[in-house]
């Protein structure tokens, strides 16, 4: 975040008129300026002598200056992560229809995605930070509406309605603000399929899906062919293609091992 030339011109005076100091810590408590226009910042000082000058009297400059965000507030915030628990208690529909027990949470599936997300190959012009967040937010609005599968015979726009509108609530209850307009175009980016990023998300959604379909084939016992065959051919990335394929070949090694 900038700060205007004219807050750094006070902060810059106020800071000059600090003693020169050696800090217990390396981090110094949040101080305010005597300038009605400056922001609060919190300061970082290295301790005396980690940069190898052994002075204990060093002044702190400018650079170790962090602004603070204050677009939500602390009870906002709590606000929002209590609404956000209902991903993790919110069982997957597919797997509790199918009478998985202690079937994956809805958190269960993003967090792995999101871990997907963060190993995968480099790909030429992909944000990979963006792919995390991305995958750490796209099925968020299930806090309030559920795990809306196709069994549910909802049609997709009208599915897409509802997501939008528990979404805009969701945020709502974050307060507003550049984080809550940020999950907004994140979630948006990833429901229009727009990115290659959200290319590349997508894919992960649906290995996600038939890896914990073989795991809980392996587990159970049971045959859950559905959910390869409502994903086959609709992978686009050479990332998704390569992992899927991982993933059949290992469920039909492990079919033969049972029949012989």
């Amino acid at each position: 975040m900038m700060i205007n030339s004219s807050s750094a011109a006070a902060t810059r005076c106020c800071m000059q008129s600090l003693p020169y100091h050696s800090f217990p810590s390396s981090r110094v408590p949040i101080f305010f300026c005597h300038f009605p226009t400056l922001r609060p910042v919190s300061v970082r000082s290295q301790p005396p002598g980690s940069d190898g000058s052994g002075g204990p009297n060093k002044r702190v400059s400018l650079e170790h200056c962090v602004v603070l965000s204050t677009s939500s507030s602390s009870a906002s915030v709590i606000d929002f992560l209590t609404l956000c628990n209902r991903l993790k208690t919110t069982k997957r529909k597919g797997w509790v229809n199918l009478g998985i027990k202690g079937g994956e949470s809805i958190a269960d599936h993003m967090y792995r995605m999101s871990l997907m997300a963060l190993i995968a190959g480099d790909v030429p012009g992909l944000n990979r930070e963006r792919c995390i967040k991305i995958a750490l937010i796209h099925d968020i609005a299930e806090a309030i509406v559920g795990d809306i599968t196709p069994s549910d015979g909802v049609p997709k726009a009208e599915k897409s309605r509802r997501e939008q509108a528990a979404l805009n609530e969701m945020c709502d209850v974050l307060g507003g603000g550049t984080r809550a307009e940020e999950i907004k175009e994140l979630w948006s980016e990833y429901e229009n399929n727009s990115s290659l990023e959200a290319n590349l998300v997508k894919d992960f959604d649906k290995v996600e899906l038939i890896l914990q379909a073989l795991e809980y084939e392996t587990e159970h016992g049971k045959v859950l062919d559905e959910f390869f065959l409502s994903t086959a051919g609709k992978f686009q990335t050479e990332i998704g293609k390569s992992w899927a394929a991982e993933i059949i070949s290992r469920r039909k090694s492990l079919s033969a091992n049972r029949l012989s």
